[in-house]
């Protein structure tokens, strides 16, 4: 049953009725030249696959929000609609304000430039201009903690380091809304804690934030309110412990 115990806060993230459909082959091809062949041929049949189905859901301004729900449950999907990586296939989505979204490591680096250098490129997809990230250059590197690989090329860094450029590029300003997706996954517990203390920050400048995380810890000490996805629909929104109680209970009723 779904229940939504409600914010009181001005909505930032409005989802009216969202759906996000895609087309699947329904057997492997294994070459991209084999498909086109077939697809001219008229011998490509498709599934329609529903990764989203008919979502209501609003997010209020200052809520730091989570998501939470199996693998392929629809919760990458639903972070890329609202950072608009993604066009829903239905439904009507309203977003009031400027995403910072991180939604996969490394999105908007690129492998053979340095760490420096990719703050400026990271800054200028998330819209700031080349004064604004040389403002912020040494705050960001300094949070990032790169040490003596600020000018190596990026395919040098580990995983961590990746993310912690990438988490410093993005809360560098405050922002309206910030997506993040499993990215306290990565990095030491320090880290991952630095990052935690920042984000509660920005929930006094009244900053929006969504997250998904499969760590029900990091969900219960960051978020005001949950959602529940499974398999693209909604189960249950509300407060943090009851939606992590009702998923557990279901992880727990499939894995007896």
């Amino acid at each position: 049953m779904i229940r939504d115990l409600g914010s009181h806060l001005e909505p930032t993230i409005c989802l009216d009725k969202v759906s996000v459909s895609y087309r699947v082959p329904e057997e492997r091809i294994g070459t991209f030249k084999e498909y086109m062949i077939r697809r001219i041929q008229g011998r490509v049949n498709h599934r329609v696959f529903g990764a989203l189905k008919d979502v209501d859901l609003e997010i209020g301004r200052g809520e730091i929000f989570g998501i939470v729900g199996r693998n392929g449950a629809g919760k990458s999907t639903l972070l890329k609609v609202i950072s608009r990586v993604i066009r829903a296939s239905g439904g009507r989505i309203v977003v009031r304000g400027r995403v910072a979204p991180l939604l996969e490591l490394g999105a908007g680096f690129h492998p053979e430039l340095t760490g420096r250098e990719n703050v400026f490129l990271n800054g200028t997809l998330l819209g700031r201009s080349r004064r604004d990230v040389q403002h912020k250059l040494d705050e960001i590197l300094d949070f990032a903690e790169l040490g003596g690989f600020v000018d190596a090329p990026l395919r040098t860094f580990s995983t961590g380091m990746i993310a912690r450029l990438g988490f410093s590029v993005a809360t560098a300003w405050v922002p309206d809304i910030l997506i993040l997706d499993e990215v306290l996954a990565v990095g030491d517990e320090a880290f991952q804690t630095k990052c935690m203390n920042r984000i509660q920050a920005f929930q006094s400048g009244e900053s929006t934030v969504v997250m998904v995380s499969h760590n029900a810890e990091t969900i219960r000490r960051m978020c005001t309110r949950a959602v529940w996805l499974e398999q693209g629909e909604i189960q249950i929104i509300g407060s943090v412990d009851e939606v992590e109680r009702q998923y557990q209970g279901f992880q727990n009723a499939g894995a007896g």
